[in-house]
């Protein structure tokens, strides 16, 4: 019999429109072969308001089996924005951070409820994201060994007192980057002794034709795109700003092609196209096709997307205030990063009117993805530190 071991993921699903969602469900599914795998979720769908969307229960998705529990109180935005102003004050309370937690969600006592009853039925389970309910108040059950992935950025919520017990009561964590976990054990010391591996996501080569996405669509002309949320906190609303300002100075035919759901208003006119959700397929095809893949978020861990931009041969621009993303480039020399929007306007000219070098970063991007993001390795490495 295969050891059983669980991940604890604040969403799940095929239609979760989330980074470190889709990397829980590439993890699990692929340790299929080596344990049994169930994950603990919610019902939620949107992580905007927590609303129950999957029925609750039990069900199976590409071999894993999932537990769903009921979300018990939505997310109501106006009292945790209040709430979330009391916690950036440096004076804030304790209390006041329980508070915060409750309000951040997704709220299911029923989920933390069946950890702190058999937690200790599973070999490992594993939390991912240091964020949310799920992971804080899960990791402190007892369990025999708890796995975070904490997928952590400098952003102003880590800073809370109650994310040291977080690390303290993980035994051992899985980074997604060398930069992720300097990051995180400055941060928190009673890291730097635990046992880790730094593993990331895998890309897997696409081999099977792809779709004619301009003709599906019916764009035409030179494009960079964007694929993920659209969100404030995915950097959307500056990659917005600087790709107004640039078309005003270069009004030409270049486009931002968008693919994902959009929690935030879109900018009207020719320029920017959005196309929602599209299939994988879809979406490895559009990034083949654009003259760059852009992401100007200031908060990632790794960006799965970045890695399949640079997949199908395209480079890559990012914002530089994000120490992983100019990792990627730097290391890669497939991209270039930006701080401000004169670096952007310049880059990106760069990269329109330079082919020769921009197939050639494509091409590094290739390499560097093959030699660092292949799943055999990535699934070898968990799998050791779940049997350590």
């Amino acid at each position: 019999m295969k050891d059983k071991i669980a991940f604890v993921c604040q969403r799940y699903g095929l239609e979760v429109n989330g980074g470190a969602e889709a990397e829980c469900r590439m993890y699990a599914e692929r340790l299929t072969d080596d344990y049994d795998v169930e994950v603990l979720t919610t019902c939620a769908l949107d992580y905007t308001d927590w609303a129950n969307s999957y029925p609750a229960g039990i069900s199976e998705i590409n071999g894993v089996t999932v537990r769903r529990f009921p979300v018990e109180r939505p997310r109501e935005q106006k009292q945790f924005d209040a709430i979330s102003q009391e916690v950036i004050r440096d004076n804030h309370s304790d209390e006041a951070e329980e508070r915060w937690m409750d309000a951040q969600g997704p709220y299911s006592p029923a989920l933390v409820d069946f950890l702190a009853r058999h937690g200790m039925d599973y070999h490992a389970v594993l939390f991912m994201t240091y964020l949310y309910f799920t992971t804080v108040r899960g990791i402190a059950q007892k369990c025999w060994k708890k796995i975070l992935i904490p997928t952590a950025h400098d952003e102003w919520p880590i800073y809370q007192r109650q994310f040291r017990r977080v690390f303290q009561n993980a035994d051992m964590l899985i980074y997604n980057s060398g930069g992720e976990k300097r990051f995180v054990e400055k941060l928190f010391p009673s890291a730097r002794s635990k046992p880790h591996v730094i593993a990331g996501a895998g890309v897997v080569p696409q081999d099977k034709p792809l779709p004619d996405v301009r003709e599906r669509y019916g764009f035409r002309g030179t494009y960079i795109c964007y694929c993920g949320r659209i969100d404030e906190s995915k950097g959307c609303g500056l990659l917005f700003d600087y790709f107004g300002r640039y078309k005003k100075k270069r009004p030409g035919d270049v486009k931002l092609v968008l693919t994902g759901k959009a929690a935030m208003e879109i900018p009207r006119g020719d320029s920017v196209i959005s196309l929602g959700f599209v299939s994988e397929e879809e979406k490895l095809a559009i990034m083949k096709n654009a003259a760059a893949f852009v992401i100007a978020s200031e908060y990632e861990s790794l960006s799965i997307v970045v890695l399949e931009s640079m997949m199908m041969g395209r480079p890559v621009l990012v914002n530089g205030k994000c120490e992983v993303l100019k990792d990627h480039c730097l290391m890669s020399n497939a991209g270039l990063y930006f701080y401000d929007y004169r670096e952007f306007e310049g880059e990106l000219d760069y990269l329109l009117s330079h082919k020769r070098e921009a197939l050639a970063m494509g091409e590094n991007g290739k390499r560097y993805v093959r030699e660092n993001y292949q799943w055999d390795t990535i699934i070898e490495k968990i799998h050791g530190l779940i049997s350590e």
